[in-house]
C-alpha cells in the first residue's frame, strides 16, 4: 500500500510539474512573440523617418503602423498553417518552429538599411520582412494558446487564460519598456536614433534561444494525448485524417467562427488602441519624456497582468459571457473618456494613473477570449479554430492604430480620434458579448475518440 501510495504521489508531482510547464511555456513563449511586436511600437516616431520619411510626422508614423498591420494580417495564415501542423502532429513542435522563426526575422530588423543608404528598397525589404514575422507570429498563437490550458484543471482554465492571454502581452509589454528604457539610458539623444533603435531588435534573438531551451522539454498537453491514444485504438487511425482547415470552414464550425470574431476583433482593436498606441500617444500627444514614458509604461504592463488574471479568473465564477458583458460596459464608458483626459496631463503621477487604468480596461476585454475560444472548438481542430480566431480579430483590430493616425491631421486630433474608435469597437465588443453562448465546461465534453 505504501510503495502505491508513494507511487500516487510521484506521479501527481510529476503531472503537477507538467502542468506548470505547459502554463509557464504558453505564458513565456506568447509574452516574447508580443515583445518582437511591441519593439516596433517603442521606435514607431524613429523607424518613420527612416523608413517611411514624409513631410508630415503624422503620415510617416502612419506608414510604420500600416507595416504593423500587414505583420498581423499575415498571423491568420500562420495559425492556418501552424495550426493545421499542431493539431495533426502535436503543440510542442508548432511551437519550437514558429518561436525560432519570430526571434530570427525580429533580429534581423537590425540588419537593415535605411532610405538614408538604399532609397526605396529600404521600406520594401522592411515590409517584407514584417510580413515572414507575420506567418511564424501566427503560428505561436496557435501553439501557445492551446497547449497551457488544456493541461490544466477546470477551475483555474480562466486564471490561465488571463495569464497568457494579458499577462502574457503585459510581459512582452513589461519586457519592451524595459529594453526601451535600458537601451535609451545608454544610447541617449541622437545615439538612440543611430544605434539603439538597432539594439532593440537584436534583443528578438532571446526568442530564438528560449524556444530551443526551454520548450525542447516540454511535452504534449493531455488532451492531445488522449486523442492520439483514442485514435491509435480505433478503426480510424487507418483512414487519413480531415484537414483541420477545411473542417473549420464547414458546418457548424464556420458559423462560429464567425460569430467569434465579434469579441476578438473588439478585443483585439481594445488591446492595440491603449497598450499598443500608449507609447506613440505619451511621446506624440504629451510630449512625455522617453525615461519617465517608460517607467509609467512598466507600471501599465504590471497593471495588464493583474487585471487579466483576475478578470479570466473571475470568468470561471459568474461565467464567460457575463465577464465579456460587465467589461464591455466599463470599456465602452471608460476608454473614450480617459482618451480625452489624458492631453494636456503635465503630472507624472495622475498621467500614470490614467495610462494605468487605459491598458488594464484594453486587456480585461480579451483576458477571458483564449479560454472561451478553446471551448468553442474540439481537440481534433482546437489549435487551428483558436488560432485563427484569435488571429483574424487581431489583425483586423491591429490595423486601427494606422487609422487613427490617419484620421489625425495634427497631434491634437489624436485624442478625439482615438476616443471615437475606442467607443466603435468597445460596442462591437458587447454586440459579441450579448451573442455568444456560455461555454464553461465545453472543454471536457467532447467525445473521447473525436475522429
Amino acid at each position: 500500500m505504501a510503495v502505491l501510495t508513494n507511487q500516487t504521489v510521484l506521479t501527481e508531482r510529476e503531472n503537477n510539474r507538467h502542468t506548470l510547464r505547459a502554463v509557464v511555456a504558453s505564458c513565456i513563449g506568447w509574452s516574447l512573440d508580443l515583445y518582437d511586436l511591441f519593439i516596433l511600437l517603442f521606435v514607431a516616431p524613429i523607424i518613420g523617418k527612416l523608413f517611411f520619411p514624409s513631410e508630415h510626422a503624422m503620415l510617416s508614423l502612419a506608414a510604420v503602423y500600416a507595416s504593423f498591420g500587414v505583420t498581423l494580417l499575415m498571423r491568420p495564415l500562420g495559425s492556418a498553417l501552424f495550426g493545421s501542423y499542431a493539431d495533426r502532429k502535436g503543440r510542442k513542435a508548432a511551437m519550437i518552429a514558429s518561436m525560432i522563426g519570430v526571434g530570427v526575422s525580429t533580429a534581423a530588423f537590425g540588419l537593415l538599411p535605411t532610405v538614408a543608404t538604399i532609397g526605396v528598397a529600404a521600406p520594401i525589404l522592411f515590409i517584407v520582412l514584417r510580413l515572414i514575422q507575420g506567418v511564424f507570429v501566427g503560428g505561436v498563437v496557435a501553439a501557445t494558446h492551446t497547449i497551457g490550458t488544456e493541461s490544466v484543471a477546470p477551475r483555474w482554465r480562466g486564471a490561465v487564460s488571463g495569464l497568457i492571454g494579458g499577462g502574457g502581452a503585459g510581459l512582452g509589454a513589461l519586457f519592451a519598456s524595459i529594453a526601451y528604457y535600458a537601451l535609451s539610458a545608454a544610447f541617449p539623444g541622437e545615439q538612440f536614433e543611430e544605434w539603439g533603435w538597432r539594439c532593440m531588435f537584436f534583443t528578438g534573438i532571446i526568442s530564438a534561444v528560449l524556444g530551443i531551451t526551454i520548450f525542447g522539454k516540454l511535452e504534449e498537453s493531455p488532451m492531445f494525448k488522449k486523442l492520439q491514444e483514442a485514435k491509435a485504438r480505433s478503426k480510424a487511425a487507418a483512414a487519413p485524417m480531415a484537414n483541420p482547415i477545411r473542417t473549420l470552414f464547414t458546418g457548424q464550425y464556420r458559423n462560429i467562427l464567425l460569430v467569434n470574431l465579434l469579441l476578438t476583433i473588439g478585443g483585439g482593436a481594445g488591446y492595440y488602441l491603449t497598450s499598443g498606441f500608449l507609447p506613440t500617444y505619451l511621446k506624440v500627444v504629451n510630449g512625455t519624456p522617453a525615461e519617465t514614458a517608460g517607467f509609467i509604461l512598466m507600471l501599465a504592463s504590471i497593471g495588464v497582468i493583474v487585471a487579466s488574471i483576475a478578470t479570466g479568473h473571475l470568468s470561471t465564477f459568474i461565467g464567460r459571457k457575463k465577464t465579456f458583458v460587465w467589461v464591455g460596459i466599463l470599456r465602452l464608458i471608460l476608454l473614450p473618456a480617459i482618451a480625452l483626459l489624458m492631453p494636456g496631463v503635465s503630472d507624472p503621477v495622475t498621467l500614470g494613473f490614467y495610462v494605468i487604468v487605459f491598458s488594464m480596461l484594453g486587456s480585461m476585454g480579451y483576458a477571458p477570449i483564449l479560454i472561451f475560444l478553446n471551448e468553442r472548438f474540439p481537440t481534433t481542430i482546437r489549435a487551428t479554430g483558436t488560432g485563427l480566431s484569435w488571429n483574424i480579430g487581431f489583425a483586423i483590430g491591429g490595423v486601427l492604430p494606422t487609422f487613427v493616425s490617419l484620421a489625425s491631421p495634427m497631434p491634437t486630433d489624436v485624442p478625439m480620434s482615438l476616443a471615437l474608435f475606442l467607443g466603435a469597437i468597445s460596442v462591437i465588443f458587447l454586440i459579441g458579448a450579448l451573442i455568444v453562448p456560455e461555454t464553461i465546461g465545453k472543454l471536457d465534453e467532447e467525445p473521447a475518440a473525436q475522429a
